[in-house]
C-alpha cells in the first residue's frame, strides 16, 4: 500500500469518528488534551500521532465499539509505519562501505594467516610421508602461538573497549524486576517528542545553522532530533500513558517522584526554534517540575479553555488515581531548567490487588535531558528563503 494511502485511510476513519461526534475541535481537543490544531491535523492527514492512546480515547469519547476501535488500531498502525519510512534516512552506500573496508589496511586478516600458512607447504613436504609430518609441525609452532596471542588480545581489546563506552554515559542504574516483567498489572509508553501546543518547541544543536535541516512536523520531531544530536532546550515534555491490563481490577497511581541524576553547565549549543511562534486555545493539565531546584517535585497544575468565550479551567490529576483497560490516564510533565544541562527520570508509584510497587520511567533505558538556553544565539527557519534566521533578522525578541 502506498505511503500516502495508509495515512489517507487512517485520516478518512478520524474524520469519520469526529463527524459522528458533532462536536468541534475545540471541545474534542479539550477533552484529549490537545489543541485544535493538532487534532485537526490528524483529521486532515497532515500529522499521524505518535501513539495510538490520544486515538483510542477519541474513538470511546465518540462512541466507538470495539470492532471500530481495533480497524482504528490496525488503520494507525499501518500509517505510522508509512511515516516513519517517509522520515527514514536514505541506507548508506553498502558498496562504498565494503569497499573501503576491504581496501583498508587489513593486517589483522593476516594474523590469522599462520594457521593456513603451513598449509600450502605441507603438501610439498609432509604429504609424500606422513610419520615426518610431525617433527616439521614443530617448525611454525611459534607463529602459531603468537598468532594465538594476538587474537587474545585482540579480543580483551575489544572486550574492554565496550564497557568503557557504555560506563561513560551516566544512565540509570538497571531497573527493578518490574519494569519488564510481564506480571506488571498495567502497562505504560511514553512521548518524549512533544512540542507545547503541538507546534512550539526549542532544540539545542552542536552545529552551524548551514548544517541543521529545517523543522520537521512534530510527528517527526524524533527523527529530527536523533539526526541532529539535539537536546531539549530550556523545557522537556514528556507525556506518560498508563493503562489496566484489566477492566475490573484497577490499578491505583499514588505519586510521581523526580530523580535527577546528573548536573552540568548548560550547554554552550546553538538554539533552534521549531516555529516562528504559536498558540493554542487549550493549556493541557500537567505535572510542573523545575529541574534548577534541589529537590525537584512534580507539581500538578490545572489546564485552561480558552476556547469559548469563557476562560474553564480543567483540573489538576489528583492522587491518588485509578487506571483499568478501558479508562487509561496519560501524565504530561513539563520539565523547565535554565541553570543546568539536566539529566532525569521519574518514578510512578502504584499498587494493585495487594502488591505495591514502583516504576522507572526513562527514555528507552536512558534518563532524559534538558538543558538551559538562555542567552544561546538563536535561530528561526525562513521557509520563503529555505536558511535558518536569527531572531533580529526574524523581528522577534527573546
Amino acid at each position: 500500500m502506498p505511503k500516502d494511502a495508509a495515512v489517507d485511510e487512517f485520516a478518512g476513519l478520524v474524520r469519520t469518528l469526529k463527524a459522528r461526534d458533532g462536536r468541534s475541535y475545540e471541545a474534542l481537543g479539550r477533552r484529549l488534551s490537545v489543541s485544535a490544531s493538532t487534532l485537526h491535523r490528524y483529521c486532515s492527514g497532515a500529522t499521524v500521532p505518535e501513539e495510538f492512546a490520544v486515538i483510542d480515547r477519541l474513538a470511546r469519547l465518540c462512541g466507538a465499539n470495539e470492532e471500530e476501535r481495533r480497524a482504528l488500531q490496525a488503520a494507525w498502525t499501518e500509517a505510522e509505519r508509512a511515516r516513519r519510512r517517509a522520515a527514514s534516512p536514505a541506507p548508506p552506500p553498502v558498496p562504498a562501505m565494503s569497499a573501503a573496508s576491504e581496501s583498508n589496511p587489513e593486517p589483522s586478516a593476516p594474523e590469522p594467516g599462520p594457521g593456513p600458512a603451513p598449509d600450502p607447504s605441507a603438501p610439498d613436504l609432509s604429504a609424500p610421508e606422513a610419520p615426518r609430518a610431525r617433527p616439521r609441525r614443530g617448525a611454525p609452532a611459534p607463529l602459531l602461538v603468537t598468532a594465538a596471542v594476538a587474537l587474545v588480545v585482540l579480543a580483551l581489546a575489544a572486550l574492554l573497549g565496550h564497557p568503557t563506552r557504555r560506563a561513560s554515559a551516566p544512565a540509570p542504574a538497571s531497573p527493578p524486576p518490574e519494569r519488564t516483567a510481564a506480571s506488571l498489572p498495567f502497562t505504560w509508553s511514553i512521548g518524549s517528542q512533544l512540542w507545547e501546543g503541538g507546534c512550539g518547541h526549542t532544540y539545542l544543536v552542536d552545529r552551524a545553522p548551514r548544517a541543521v535541516a529545517a523543522p520537521p512536523v512534530a510527528a517527526d520531531a524524533g527523527a529530527w532530533a536523533g539526526t541532529h544530536g539535539a537536546v531539549h532546550g530550556g523545557e522537556a515534555l514528556v507525556r506518560i500513558t498508563v493503562q489496566g491490563r484489566s477492566q475490573s481490577d484497577a490499578v491505583v497511581l499514588h505519586a510521581l517522584h523526580v530523580r535527577v541524576v546528573d548536573r552540568a553547565a548548560p550547554l554552550l549549543w546553538n538554539a533552534y526554534r521549531m516555529d516562528d511562534g504559536c498558540g493554542g486555545a487549550v493549556t493541557p493539565r500537567h505535572f510542573a517540575v523545575d529541574l534548577d531546584r534541589p529537590r525537584p517535585l512534580a507539581r500538578p497544575v490545572d489546564g485552561l479553555d480558552a476556547s469559548g468565550a469563557e476562560v474553564r479551567k480543567i483540573p489538576a490529576v489528583s492522587f491518588p488515581y485509578k487506571v483499568t483497560s478501558s479508562d487509561p490516564e496519560e501524565l504530561l510533565v513539563f520539565a523547565r531548567t535554565a541553570a543546568c544541562d539536566c539529566r532525569w527520570y521519574l518514578e510512578l508509584e502504584w499498587s494493585a490487588g495487594g502488591r505495591t510497587g514502583t516504576v522507572r520511567i526513562t527514555d528507552g533505558g536512558k534518563p532524559f535531558r534538558t538543558s538551559g538556553a538562555k542567552g544561546r544565539p538563536a535561530y528561526v527557519h525562513d521557509s520563503a528563503e529555505g536558511r535558518w534566521i536569527t531572531d533580529s533578522d526574524s523581528g522577534q525578541t527573546g
